[in-house]
């Protein structure tokens, strides 16, 4: 059994995206949407993963962009947010405790109802994200 610690470095930031992302690859119902999507530049992908969650969660502030216009378009609904949402909070609470631990889930939570919220709004509105 391994020891959980606190988030509070980059190699944190890591394991968290390399283990939560290795679950969503193998999920039935997420692992087929985010193949089919980054195909062959998950590697790239990671990488703006750490960065977004260093930012977010470090206050390091390494990402530059807007998370939300490449998901704009997903085929996704509720479902899907509840078992990205189930699979992150099983990812943190297997790694990490404490404070940053806490925000991680909280703020993933917050995330999930805005993405879905939107999502949502441009698929009956067909509008799309400014940005």
């Amino acid at each position: 059994m391994s020891l959980k610690c606190e988030i509070t470095k980059i190699e944190d930031i890591q394991l968290l995206v390399d283990s939560f992302y290795s679950a969503v690859r193998e999920n039935e119902l997420l692992g087929p949407i985010f193949n089919r999507i980054i195909q062959d530049r998950w590697p790239a992908h990671l990488e703006k993963m750490y960065r977004f969650w260093q930012t977010v969660l470090l206050e390091e502030h390494t990402y530059n962009g807007s998370p939300f216009p490449p998901h704009a378009g997903l085929p996704v609904n509720k479902q899907h947010f509840d078992t990205w949402l189930s699979i992150w909070h099983q990812t943190i609470d297997e790694h990490f405790e404490g404070a940053i631990a806490d925000e991680a889930k909280w703020r993933g939570v917050k995330m999930a109802g805005m993405f879905l919220s939107k999502i949502e709004y441009y698929s009956t509105t067909g509008g799309r994200p400014l940005v």
